[in-house]
């Protein structure tokens, strides 16, 4: 897709807003990586994936992602044979025991959230693995005295001796003359030796070895000469201590080295759910709906907004809504183009279309009513704006032009082409001739298009072009205001007298003003108003005839989709029911009342009961809670 269309139709920022409602790293990572994709079955599965988790949001089913974080470097060095650290396998322990919640997750679904169903399948329970690392480390990252018997063992013997030099400590601070040549009553750690904080000029009352100096040169810390020999000991000990929590610590990282695998297919599956979950809370904080994909070139966009100023205005203050349009393209007519005064809204509208075309494709929901279609675009080329270029000393008419030969080069009759104020930045009449060439020209490559002018010329080219439709941007005179509304069938008024007349210009200058435009278009006004009535009618009935067939289509599939779950319910009873006639004694069984599964002891069919053994009771339940285990 078109980079320089990207930047003008701001994708960007629709990638960043989607990505705010992530949960994970990873999940924002994808978001702002995300482009608009070519593939049909890709995008609708994506789509789909959207819709179903939607779904299971509204129904309090939120995807358990506490814990995920990006740990790929993590992975990389564990397979390689590097050891982590206790944090750095706390980090891991956290996905771990992710992936033991998604698995739940999945368990608790609907089954009509199929493709939630199977991406979550990718993901193993590898939940046991988490409680192992808990079982060595805890939430501080210390290595538990349980982590192995060897562990257990040596600070067993490291208490023994603490509390030997804990006796020691007590008997030489009894002793007077120490305790007068201490600056503070207390011991303190040096490394991992116990020492006195003795005062400099009392150094010669206390017998031992200097292990430092305070910062000001008033104190020394003495290791007493009696604590030499614990100190000695208690240093090979906790040697000893470090080389077995590194040998635990190595252990548990080659547990994670064998698991790398599913445990990085776990990690990407989380971070794509955790993507779609964006995507659908995104989609339900603006009321938005899932597109039609298609390849047969028709776009339709009901009731369609721009989703940028849909944000905008939900968090500005006031009740200030965005305007929605219908735009079809790829039917009766391949080009629209859309006239109105230059305040009117006709920008907007084709950003509007060509960012619900890449929203489409990059597997989201529009803004948009339900039923509208958006094809697959090889193609989205945009010239909007003033992009004059100081660099190239091109002027603003100039670097449009250039613009338009780049979008020549590519556009075909997979291409959605939007061009903003056609003619524009020259002389009217040449500007007039050229945009009418422009068009044609666009005819014949046979894409779709969406063209703004304000160039009076322009207007009746729909007249004599069948694959072109004009539009029109409503305004309001007696406000002055644009009222953004799309009329398709219609073409603008610019509205120049209406406005001068409000703003009070002199009267006889707009007489003048007046005579001259009627004279203008006495010859062929009455021939172009009869021609521009039909057409509004004939769009008028050709939209509520779209509408009408996406209403049937939807009342179809909602009695399609009743039909298929009436059938798998059907399916499932016949299947339980024989699952039931065949019990025997001994059959392994699930009973949703029980947290544990359980064992047929016997079974009375003319009752309608069982008696399943769980654990180290037996109860008689009726068949109809027994299910497979």
């Amino acid at each position: 897709m078109d980079a320089h269309t990207l930047e003008l139709l701001e994708f960007s920022k629709v990638r960043e807003l989607t990505a705010g409602y992530a949960v994970t790293s990873l999940g924002k990572e994808l978001l702002h990586k995300l482009e608009p994709l070519q593939q049909l079955d890709i995008i609708e599965r994506s789509i789909v994936l959207v819709t179903e988790m939607t779904e299971a949001l509204i129904a309090r089913h939120t995807p358990p992602l506490s814990g995920v974080s990006d740990i790929r470097l993590l992975l990389r060095r564990a397979v390689i044979g590097s050891s982590l650290t206790a944090s750095e396998l706390n980090q891991v322990k956290e996905v771990l025991a992710a992936t033991g919640s998604a698995y739940r997750y999945r368990m608790k679904l609907e089954p009509r959230w199929n493709q939630l169903i199977t991406l979550l399948a990718r993901i193993e329970d590898l939940g046991s693995l988490a409680r192992t690392i808990e079982g060595s480390i805890d939430a501080r990252s210390y290595v538990l005295d349980m982590a192995s018997p060897e562990l257990s063992s040596i600070r067993h013997r490291l208490h023994d001796v603490d509390e030997r030099i804990q006796q020691e400590l007590k008997r030489i601070l009894r002793d007077s003359v120490i305790r007068s040549a201490l600056r503070f009553p207390n011991a303190t750690l040096s490394g991992d030796h116990y020492v006195l904080p003795v005062a400099v000029n009392h150094r010669q009352k206390v017998p031992g070895i200097v292990h430092r100096t305070s910062a000001t040169g008033d104190t020394v810390y003495i290791e007493p000469a009696a604590l030499g020999n614990f100190n000695a000991a208690r240093s090979l000990i906790k040697v000893e201590e470090e080389k077995e929590i590194a040998r635990i610590l190595r252990r548990l990282t080659a547990e994670i080295a064998q698991h790398a695998k599913p445990l990085q297919l776990a990690l990407e599956t989380l971070s794509q759910l955790d993507a779609i979950q964006a995507k659908a809370k995104y989609s339900l904080e603006y009321q938005m709906t899932a597109p039609r994909m298609g390849t047969d070139r028709k776009l339709w966009l009901h009731s369609a907004r721009h989703p940028l100023l849909l944000h905008h205005f939900k968090t500005q203050a006031g009740e200030k809504s965005v305007v929605p349009i219908d735009v079809r393209l790829g039917a009766e007519y391949d080009m629209l183009v859309i006239t109105g005064p230059n305040t009117g809204g006709k920008t907007v509208a084709l950003k509007t279309v060509g960012l619900l075309c890449l929203m489409a494709q990059s597997g989201m929901h529009i803004p948009a009513q339900a039923g509208s279609q958006v094809p697959i675009l090889q193609h989205l080329l945009a010239d909007i704006g003033d992009e004059q270029s100081l660099e190239q000393s091109l002027s603003t008419f100039s670097s449009h032009i250039t613009r338009i030969r780049d979008i020549f080069l590519q556009a075909n009759d997979k291409s959605l082409v939007l061009l903003d104020e056609l003619g524009a930045g020259t002389d009217p009449i040449e500007g007039a001739a050229l945009g009418r060439a422009i068009l044609d020209h666009l005819t014949k490559q046979q894409c779709l298009a969406m063209v703004t002018t304000h160039l009076g010329e322009l207007k009746t080219y729909a007249f004599h072009n069948a694959r072109a439709e004009n539009a029109a941007v409503e305004f309001d005179v007696a406000t002055l205001r644009p009222t953004y509304r799309l009329l398709v069938g219609q073409f603008g008024r610019s509205c120049a007298l209406q406005i001068a007349r409000r703003l009070d210009l002199p009267r006889e200058l707009m007489k003048r003003a007046q005579h001259y435009l009627r004279k203008r278009r006495e010859r062929s006004s009455s021939e172009m108003e009869k021609l521009q009535a039909a057409r509004e009618v004939a769009e008028q009935a050709r939209h509520d005839a779209q509408i009408a067939e996406v209403e049937a289509a939807r009342v179809r599939q909602e009695y399609e989709q009743k039909q298929t779950e009436l059938q798998k319910q059907q399916q499932r009873e016949a299947s339980l029911l024989e699952f039931r006639k065949q019990l025997r004694p001994g059959a392994a069984v699930s009973v949703e009342r029980f947290d544990q599964p359980g064992q047929i002891v016997r079974v009375d069919v003319g009752r309608g009961m069982a008696v399943v053994k769980a654990g180290l009771g037996q109860w008689e339940v009726p068949l109809r809670e027994v299910f497979p285990a």
